[in-house]
């Protein structure tokens, strides 16, 4: 199946995402997510009924130093500032045949692998608790 996966280039995480879907036989066809013109209707599509705090990069720069939280934005703010700052967007985004996902831990990407292989070790920026920018 083909999957279009959203990533941040260069992202640890997002290589290692990538290569598991390829692992179990997708054909994984990348785009930047800083480089992706985006508009609010698509890119709130991605995000179906998680929580709104849910959507954002945990390990961002603005986060990470505290400039903004993610519990303080509404639904129209969010898409805002994820418009202005495509960092803040959690990733990978991920489109398999218009069925779209926001994170590796939604269960679209548990189907994708088959339903048991541990994604638990890809999951968490291995810089989120340091002063590391990956910009």
């Amino acid at each position: 199946m083909l999957i279009h996966f959203y990533e941040k280039p260069g992202c640890i995480n997002n290589t290692k995402q990538k290569r598991l879907l390829e692992l179990h036989g997708h054909r994984v066809e990348a785009h930047s997510l800083l480089e992706q013109r985006w508009n609010a209707a698509t890119l709130r599509m991605f995000f179906g009924d998680t929580p709104i705090a849910e959507w954002f990069n945990m390990a961002a720069p603005r986060i990470k130093s505290n400039e903004i939280s993610p519990g303080d934005f509404d639904e129209d703010t969010a898409i805002d500032a994820m418009l202005e700052d495509p960092l803040l967007i959690r990733r990978p985004l991920i489109d398999a045949h218009g069925e779209l996902a926001c994170g590796f831990d939604h269960p679209l990407v548990k189907e994708l692998l088959g339903g048991n292989t541990d994604v638990s070790g890809v999951l968490t920026c291995p810089n989120m608790g340091t002063d590391t920018t990956c910009d």
